[in-house]
């Protein structure tokens, strides 16, 4: 991918990072984000407070859903709930060839967004905590990573899609963002997935950050409760997810990621509708689907759906 054209479609914490990361490194980014962060990227370039450097990024922004049709590499960041309508706005825009990935929470983007469009869609696993400080004003608190893969097992290994797949690495690679090429995504996709219904319910219900919350020792067991019942849906869903590696995977996050409150956290601090439907929700209705009891994800979905209702 030669000096692709690069839009981030919805450019909040993750979208600013990883687009961020890619303006920085002198590739052609826009922003598509709300008026106030467009207002201050213009001003003043995106302020990218990161543990590695701190400085003000050049790069382009616009309210402007048209410009979409520049994109060759369109990071579509957009909030779960949000996947269709945006798609069906930016759909008269897309070039045909134009590659979508899906930096976004949960584990069925994809194939929902695969069902209103033909363009290439690749999801992508995001490992970085981040916030927005401000319009305009990105705070990394740790990580940056990413995997992406194609979503569907039967053509994984389509020499189209892995070309492809590759050129999206090396982009990221070049600008200093680790980025593999999964040889089963949606198994990692399910790893992400364990992770946001362990620690996003509950960094939202107390406002908590990461590590605080695992010093509570009722918490923790609560945590692994939640990780157990995911696992069992995961395997009805043809993951192979081991016990072992799912239990490593939840106790990395706090001690990777400390300081960080969880993005549904955000959401409900800023009275704003959150993905709970697309986390521990999808959880309790695949509980449901497979006879599968799960009542720890039944109570972190009903307690952030109340807040939600009395919040926004």
């Amino acid at each position: 991918m030669k000096d692709p054209k690069v839009i981030v479609m919805g450019a909040g914490a993750v979208g600013c990072f990883f687009g961020g990361m890619l303006a920085r490194a002198g590739h052609d980014v826009t922003m598509i984000a709300r008026p106030d962060h467009v207002e201050a990227i213009k001003r003043d370039g995106l302020y990218m407070d990161c543990l590695s450097f701190k400085e003000y990024v050049s790069v382009k922004a616009t309210e402007q859903l048209n410009v979409i049709d520049q994109a060759d590499l369109i990071l579509f960041c957009v909030k779960s709930p949000d996947s269709g309508k945006t798609i069906e706005l930016i759909k008269p825009y897309l070039k045909p060839d134009a590659i979508i990935l899906s930096l976004q929470n949960g584990v069925d983007n994809c194939h929902r967004i695969r069902q209103l469009i033909d363009n290439p869609v690749y999801p992508a696993v995001v490992y970085v905590a981040t916030a927005m400080a401000g319009p305009g004003h990105l705070k990394h608190h740790g990580r940056g990573e990413l995997a992406i893969g194609g979503w569907e097992p039967e053509r994984a290994h389509d020499s189209e899609i892995q070309t492809q797949l590759k050129s999206v690495s090396h982009l990221f690679e070049a600008a200093g963002v680790p980025c593999k090429v999964s040889a089963d995504v949606r198994q990692d996709l399910w790893y992400k997935f364990l992770v946001n219904c362990c620690y996003n319910g509950i960094s939202a219900i107390g406002q908590i950050q990461y590590g605080d919350m695992v010093a509570v020792e009722s918490v923790r067991d609560l945590i692994d409760e939640l990780g157990r019942e995911v696992v069992a849906i995961a395997r009805h869903e043809g993951i192979a997810m081991s016990d072992k590696d799912a239990k490593y995977v939840i106790d990395q996050i706090p001690k990777t990621m400390p300081t960080q409150k969880s993005s549904t956290g955000q959401d409900i601090a800023r009275r704003k509708p959150t993905e709970i439907d697309y986390l521990n929700g999808l959880i309790v209705r695949k509980g449901k689907q497979y006879g599968i009891p799960a009542p720890a994800n039944q109570a972190i979905y009903a307690l952030v759906k109340m807040i939600e209702h009395y919040n926004t």
